[in-house]
């Protein structure tokens, strides 16, 4: 098959008429709020996570309009190689990767140290999402196909949960199967595998560590130890609450300023938002990410493109996956999993494959009227 990677049909300026204006102003909303509010995580100073976040936000939001051009065709054609190699990095972090705080999750590119399980958050969508594309409907609940996603979807998730990094594997999961649900496998394949799961489940426990063990029964009762394992979601529940309705104020914050709450650059990030900002402040932050999902899933629906659809329904059910999660997590609803804020939370991988991922959108966005043979 030839691919044509760049739009013939379309000049420069109707790519530029066809962008999505709503989404890339809300996700220049969110990198102007993301900098601030770590801004006041760095006690109101220009320190290291500052700068560092504002640097890789202003590098990768041009790098997200500009990949934003390259046809979606080009996007489908390079999904598997996409995938591919970050399925490579995965094997590499896990054999040679960087070690810290007990994990073994990043690869060093000497420029960066690189975190290959968020770039698998999108190669998967992509490689899925081709996958189907090229599938015939009747072929969709057939045993082969079957097994080509479940290896698919097994292969990085093993390899994420070995480093170990159980709260990314699960996310990685549910990204992927969204895709494999909207490209219609019957629900009694899904039915069967929860069940095996639940089944499977006191086996499963017997290999988390010990760690993770001490998270779940943690969320099942903080105040079992206060001091220790219970004392970051506990002052993250207090510093949420206090700031009532409106917030105490921009670096106002007494629970981070205190330095009662930790990891608030990175997981907790929203707890030091909504301690500033209040209850009204977080609601327009989740505001924003509700449009954010709303323009991907539009952009979806209006797309010619099979593949463009299940990448968007994708990508944006992952999106909510990631809100849902860290929002939950640091308000004591759900485990600590290590789950960050798109966007808002510090870390270049994540910032790189979220900017990634709303490239493919927007170049979705771009050739909407375009299909792919």
């Amino acid at each position: 098959m030839q691919y044509n990677f760049h739009n013939t049909e379309l000049t420069f300026f109707q790519k530029i008429i066809n962008f999505d204006y709503t989404l890339l102003i809300c996700i220049l909303l969110l990198g102007l709020i993301s900098s601030f509010t770590m801004y006041s995580t760095d006690g109101g100073q220009l320190l290291f996570h500052t700068k560092s976040h504002i640097l890789k936000f202003l590098l990768f939001f041009p790098m997200m309009i500009i990949l934003s051009f390259f046809n979606i065709r080009f996007w489908h054609f390079f999904s598997y190689i996409f995938y591919g190699i970050v399925l490579i990095l995965l094997i590499w972090a896990s054999l040679y990767g960087v070690k810290a705080s007990g994990s073994q999750r990043w690869v060093n590119l000497y420029i960066i140290n690189l975190q290959p399980s968020e770039l698998m958050k999108i190669a998967i969508i992509a490689c899925l999402a081709k996958y189907y594309h090229r599938l015939q409907v009747d072929k969709v609940n057939s045993f082969q196909s079957i097994i080509v996603s479940i290896v698919i979807l097994v292969l990085p998730i093993m390899l994420i949960i070995s480093q170990p990094d159980l709260g990314t594997s699960i996310l990685v999961a549910l990204s992927g199967l969204v895709v494999v649900w909207l490209s219609g496998l019957n629900i009694r394949y899904f039915l069967y595998s929860l069940t095996t799961l639940l089944i499977s489940m006191p086996f499963i426990i017997s290999f988390l560590k010990p760690y993770q063990k001490l998270r779940v029964l943690t969320f099942l009762n903080p105040d079992r130890d206060p001091l220790g394992a219970g004392y970051q979601i506990i002052q993250s529940k207090i510093a949420v609450g206090s700031g009532g309705l409106t917030g105490k104020g921009f670096l106002k914050g007494t629970q981070s300023y205190l330095e009662f709450l930790p990891e608030k650059h990175t997981d907790f990030i929203f707890t030091l938002f909504a301690e500033e900002h209040g209850f009204l402040g977080a609601l327009c932050l989740l505001l924003i990410y509700i449009i954010i999902i709303y323009r991907i899933i539009k952009t979806g629906l209006n797309s010619r493109s099979y593949f463009a659809k299940l990448f968007c329904f994708g990508y944006g059910s992952s999106i909510f996956f990631y809100v849902t999660v860290n929002m939950c997590m640091v308000l004591g609803l759900l485990p600590i999993v290590g789950s960050p804020l798109p966007i808002m939370s510090y870390g270049g991988s994540s910032m790189l494959a979220t900017m990634i991922g709303f490239a493919i959108v927007m170049s979705a966005k771009i050739n909407h009227s375009q299909a792919i043979a």
